[in-house]
């Protein structure tokens, strides 16, 4: 890694682990810069607005293309595949800031995330619709693997949803991942009500 790609990466992690911590309005760029030991000159050189470097943060750290697929798919148990998808995505989470909190807490106010997020959404529905396609060992018509996958999807990055169904105080902005908060929901018992759909041979 060249001087200046490790100097743009140790401001992108500063800025990570503080906009996790204290959100991005309360975090000052002197502080990231100073987390990041660089100039305050040299992060507006590659970041010149704030807002940029949070554009930056949630483009290049929001994605799901490392993800493989293969150890993901139970053959025949599609519930399963879908536990199996959101078990990877919590451990996914749990090593980025950027999925387990900054996202899903800037994105009502700033619309780079809220574009991003979507794209997020996006590449999770193709990625739950793959691998619930390669469970299912009988013929099935796509638009039925499709709208299971919309669901699932909807259940694991809703938070309004896993918070009733755990009869929990609605969220107040400072939520962290849906799934995080996934514990309150049976997601076992939601993987099989998802799963029955899917069952009958009828295409």
């Amino acid at each position: 890694m060249t001087r200046s790609r490790e100097s743009r990466t140790l401001i992108l992690d500063a800025a990570e682990r503080l906009f996790a911590e204290r959100g991005f309005d309360a975090t000052p760029t002197t502080a990231i810069a100073d987390l990041a030991g660089v100039p305050k000159g040299l992060l507006f050189y590659y970041f010149p607005t704030k807002t940029d470097l949070l554009r930056a943060l949630v483009g290049e750290r929001l994605d799901l293309d490392p993800i493989d697929t293969s150890g993901l798919i139970a053959r025949g148990d599609p519930a399963q595949t879908l536990l199996n998808v959101t078990d990877r995505l919590r451990e996914l989470q749990a090593e980025s800031a950027v999925q387990r909190v900054i996202v899903w807490r800037e994105h009502r106010t700033h619309p780079e995330v809220r574009e991003k997020l979507h794209d997020y959404r996006s590449q999770l529905q193709a990625l739950v619709e793959r691998v619930l396609g390669a469970s299912i060992l009988h013929p099935i018509a796509a638009r039925r693997v499709r709208t299971a996958a919309a669901a699932w999807v909807a259940i694991i990055t809703t938070p309004t949803l896993l918070d009733r169904l755990g009869e929990e105080e609605p969220i107040t902005g400072e939520e962290e991942m849906p799934i995080d908060s996934a514990e309150s929901a049976d997601l076992p018992a939601l993987a099989d009500l998802i799963s029955a759909g899917l069952r009958d041979t009828a295409v």
